[in-house]
């Protein structure tokens, strides 16, 4: 666990060459003395989904500023929408948060611990006249706002006095009004060409159970309202933000200042992140899960925090993807390809290798004796002698992979054929003698002979073979389902490309992004992996046991292959 909130800071000197634009803002901050030399950042999740690889970029940045400046971050919940929120997305953020290695300790909070504070905050606006109780309808309220060629209009409802509006406003907390019948609005400019300060909404009537404070509460403070007022609450110093949220920044301001808040935290904007071949909306993520697109929020094909987690991604890969990535002013979109680098590379380091045959073609090898079967020592791990060896059988039948025989193959096709001899992975020189087909034609079992003076697969003549194949033992094998998972999207920007069709994000959708593959074989160590254990299976890719394994039936999902198309491109660039 990172344990940031209390932590040692950062040698600035150490840090110097690596910094981003934020770390030298706070950098700066902290050596003029500026909030007391302190340092406090916050992690703001809206629980009203599950987080995905875009808040972990804020995660790492949020806990990672305060760690190297020997600040804390606290994790606040802001659970201002009672009818989007939920107490399971609370769970999966904490979770989420604790998986990718962050703590924040006894600093969890909620605006809705705030509310009271915030009501009084509101209170205040309207006795000093920047507020007030409106009761145009949603639909006039937004033909009174303009357009970004033409100024709003002010509402009818704007001269309200002081004690009308007191008396509105402590009215609509008392529960004597239905939902929309009337909101509360700052008192600002409807003609400022930042459309968000003009008389934005502060508070609406929403009669639903909240859920912590189930129905307390009939009012509820808007974002723009609550985010800046729990950020001076809690004495948060630098408040940072995504780009959509630069426009806003007037509106922050303007509640810190008008509020008379015990603490003047600043906002900061930094880019988003965005990956090809995926959506990052919340809202749109959670019309695939209620859709049936996806089996929830936790599928491997999402990006969610949860979904790469069961698709077999480590929590240091994303965290060495979001520093990569980087901290910049600049909106851009980032080629899946390097998540997908980062994990591999990470995996390559960690994992244990295993031989497993996901198509399997069993071959059997006439000249070997009958019964006997042979124990073969295999390395766990090819650079790492402290992951040691494991015995592995080999016996008169094998499964290799189908994809690995041709009856007629093409001229640089290598691997097995009648007639060729490749070599099995740490075991013998084998040949195929010839195949038996069924009455369609099709290839349903091989017979072949092995060499019996090339165990460890090196031929004591000397003789090279241009193939070596994975395979596991047909008596020894354990039967397994294998999900094979493609990007979620056939699009590189899925919501431009819908926009643009004016189509369905559903019309998007690969039909290829997930393959179950039932009978696969493979060894029988790992007929009952350990939950969420990883591995490489030997010229295949890195794969994860699902939680849906149960013993002796292990269910594993493909991680990412072997193949690291990005670090090819990135290379030649």
């Amino acid at each position: 666990m990172l344990d940031v909130n209390g932590g040692t800071p950062t040698d600035v000197r150490e840090a110097a060459e690596s910094r981003d634009f934020i770390r030298e803002i706070v950098a700066a901050d902290v050596a003029a003395g500026n909030h007391g030399g302190k340092v406090i950042t916050r992690f703001p999740p809206e629980p009203n989904g599950y987080l995905h690889i875009g808040h972990a970029k804020a995660i790492c940045l949020d806990f990672g500023v305060a760690g190297e400046f020997g600040g804390h971050c606290n994790l606040r919940f802001d659970d201002t929408n009672p009818v989007k929120e939920d107490v399971e997305y609370v769970d999966s953020i904490k979770d989420d948060v604790e998986w990718l290695g962050f703590h924040w300790h006894d600093r969890e909070y909620y605006a809705s611990d705030y509310y009271e504070q915030l009501y009084g905050f509101a209170e205040r606006l309207i006795q000093k006249g920047l507020s007030y109780v409106d009761s145009l309808s949603a639909d006039a309220m937004r033909e009174h706002r303009g357009t970004l060629t033409e100024p709003g209009i002010d509402s009818p409802y704007r001269t309200r006095s002081v004690d009308e509006n007191l008396d509105l406003f402590r009215r609509m907390r008392a529960a004597e009004f239905p939902d929309g019948a009337h909101v509360l609005r700052a008192k600002i400019d409807m003609r400022s060409p930042n459309i968000t300060m003009r008389d934005p909404v502060l508070y609406r009537i929403r009669h639903a159970d909240h859920h912590r404070t189930g129905r307390t509460w009939c009012i509820y403070p808007m974002y723009d309202f609550a985010h800046p007022l729990s950020d001076a609450i809690e004495g948060v110093t630098h408040s940072l933000c995504t780009l959509e949220y630069v426009d806003h920044r007037p509106l922050y301001d303007w509640a810190i200042a008008h509020c008379e808040t015990p603490s003047t935290p600043r906002q900061y904007e930094f880019a988003r992140l965005n990956l090809n071949y995926t959506i990052m909306s919340k809202r749109k993520l959670l019309q695939l899960v209620e859709q049936k697109h996806v089996n929830g929020w936790d599928d491997p094909r999402l990006p969610t925090i949860s979904g790469l987690r069961r698709r077999g991604f480590t929590p240091e890969s994303i965290r060495d993807f979001c520093a990569r990535v980087g901290v910049a002013k600049k909106e851009n979109v980032i080629d899946v390809g390097l998540l997908e680098h980062c994990v591999r590379e990470d995996l390559n380091r960690r994992v244990p290798r295993a031989m497993a045959v996901l198509r399997p073609l069993k071959l059997v090898l006439t000249n070997y004796p009958d019964g006997q079967v042979d124990e073969l020592d295999m390395v766990n791990h090819p650079d790492d002698p402290s992951a040691g060896t494991r015995r592995v059988p080999f016996s008169r039948e094998i499964y290799i992979e189908r994809d690995d025989f041709m009856l007629d193959p093409p001229k640089k096709f290598f691997r097995l054929a009648p007639g060729r001899e490749v070599r099995l992975r740490n075991a013998y020189l084998v040949t195929c003698t010839h195949a038996i087909r069924n009455e369609a034609g099709e290839v349903v079992e091989l017979r072949g002979t092995y060499d019996p003076a090339t165990r460890g697969g090196d031929a004591p003549d000397g003789r090279k073979v241009k193939a070596t194949l994975h395979w596991v033992s047909a008596q020894h094998a354990a039967d397994a389902e294998v999900r094979l998972y493609e990007r979620l999207f056939t699009v590189e920007d899925p919501e431009g490309a819908a926009t643009k069709a004016n189509a369905e994000l559903a019309t998007l959708l690969n039909p290829a992004s997930l393959a179950v593959l039932q009978g696969c074989k493979v060894e029988a160590m790992l007929g009952r992996p350990a939950a969420g254990a990883r591995y490489q299976f030997e010229r295949l890719g890195y794969f994860a046991a699902d939680p849906d394994s149960r013993d002796g039936a292990p269910v594993f999902n493909r991680t990412v292959s072997l193949k690291d198309t990005w670090a090819r491109v990135a290379s030649r660039e």
